[in-house]
């Protein structure tokens, strides 16, 4: 139909200017009328002009097409215009293209905003990088979890941790590895899984992250309540009557003394001493283990709204005989001083004062002992405590068990206390660590 329309729309054009031609040729030939033979002749320009642009307009508008998929331009309108219908219908089929064209465009950004959506809003960290560790896309997870603002390459990270960088080029498709790294003072386990793909000819990887510290922390705690549960229940079931039958027998043994018996006074001694210190031990046994049954009982918190200052002070007031036998100066600071933290207060103050007590022993034959707590908030707006002592320090070894049930460094401590700690703040949704070194002092740090 375009074509038929097309061809005579031309023959019509043809036959105007031979028509035309024809009127031109019999004036000159027959009349003297120069005036109108020049008018004529103009005519026949204006005709032949027109006729090749009527017919260089559809290559120009199949350009005009071409180019605007070439430059994704498809704001391009193609109308019939002062060509009637002879190109009415090749300007509906170009128009029927160019909105396909839009559609599709307009679902593709879409699609990629509604990806967008769900990559910025996932807790997975993820990168993607090309060969040369040019990162082309990092969401805000991953943001968080290394405590970076953007990110242009991976040797970026090194200033973080050199084994993150190391792991990230090492690792194949579909490899994983688990990766310790130190981000703000705060220790991650981070589970490291790569993929492979092609974009535009380029090889790229792509690196998610997810840090388990936390799930490892809680499987631990619950693997040891579990432990200490079942320890707990048969130690107190099989002692529980051999201090009974002591505390029995010694006093028979006591009630028996004017019986005449075969004994003399020195085995009746003996017997009751024996016995006497089976029942101490059975007893002391008990309370021991009664002590560690505290870390399968700690009770649901009581959540109220704490001001930070409150709280430093009243455990000053509550410690004050114990560090001042010491000789220890204990300060405070809290920036700002409106610092409010959401949690149970007496199990917080029980987590300080477990922290300030290893202190205490921690700073002893230390010259000026000092102990400083602080309340602030960190780059990601969450309240963190401080107790920071300039004691001896710990070894990596120490640091890596010093939450674990039943580790002490104490003569006659019990290993307990960190351990409950770490318990109270995995109940209150936060997390205790402690930055150490020998020699430079020690400071655990609560995050809420």
């Amino acid at each position: 139909m375009v074509y038929k329309n097309f061809r005579i729309a031309c023959i019509l054009r043809i036959i105007l200017i031979v028509l035309t031609i024809w009127l031109l040729v019999y004036l000159y030939s027959n009349t003297d009328l120069y005036a109108t033979m020049s008018v004529v002749g103009i005519a026949i320009l204006i005709q032949t002009a027109t006729l090749i642009h009527f017919v260089e307009r559809t290559n120009r508008d199949l350009a005009r097409f071409l180019d605007s998929i070439k430059y994704s331009d498809f704001s391009q309108s193609f109308s019939s215009g002062p060509g009637g219908r002879a190109f009415e219908e090749l300007n509906r089929a170009f128009s029927s293209v160019m909105d396909k064209f839009r559609l599709a465009r307009s679902e593709k950004e879409e699609q990629y905003r509604y990806l967008q959506t769900v990559l910025q809003h996932i807790g997975l960290g993820v990168i993607s990088y090309d060969q040369d560790g040019d990162v082309d896309l990092i969401n805000s997870a991953a943001k968080r979890l290394l405590g970076l603002q953007g990110l242009r390459n991976i040797e970026d990270i090194r200033k973080i941790s050199k084994d993150l960088v190391v792991s990230l080029k090492e690792l194949g498709s579909g490899d994983r590895k688990l990766v310790k790294v130190r981000v703000d003072e705060e220790h991650l386990q981070l589970v490291v899984a790569a993929t492979e793909f092609r974009m535009r000819d380029r090889a790229m990887t792509l690196v998610s992250m997810q840090n388990i510290e936390s799930e490892l922390a809680e499987k631990e705690m619950e693997a040891w309540q579990k432990l200490i549960s079942v320890l707990t229940h048969e130690i107190m079931n099989s002692v529980t009557p051999i201090a009974s039958l002591a505390s029995t027998v010694g006093e028979m043994i006591r009630s028996s003394e004017d019986v005449d018996t075969d004994l003399t006074q020195d085995e009746r001694a003996d017997i009751d001493e024996a016995v006497g210190t089976i029942e101490r031990r059975s007893t002391g046994l008990l309370n021991f283990v009664q002590s560690y049954r505290k870390l399968t009982k700690v009770p649901t918190p009581n959540y109220t709204i704490l001001p930070v200052r409150d709280l430093f002070n009243d455990i000053r007031n509550l410690l004050s005989t114990n560090l001042d036998e010491a000789g220890i100066d204990i300060s405070s600071e809290v920036d700002p001083e409106s610092l409010e933290i959401t949690a149970d207060r007496e199990l917080i103050e029980q987590v300080l004062i477990n922290i300030i007590v290893n202190s205490i022993h921690a700073l002893k034959e230390t010259e000026n002992p000092r102990i400083l707590l602080q309340g602030t908030t960190e780059e990601r707006g969450r309240a963190v405590i401080r107790v920071n002592d300039n004691g001896h320090g710990m070894d990596e070894d120490v640091k890596e068990k010093i939450f674990t049930p039943f580790f002490t460094t104490k003569r006659d401590g019990s290993g307990i206390g960190l351990s409950l700690s770490r318990q109270i703040m995995r109940l209150h949704r936060g997390r205790i660590t402690v930055d150490s070194a020998p020699g430079k002092g020690s400071t655990f740090i609560l995050r809420f």
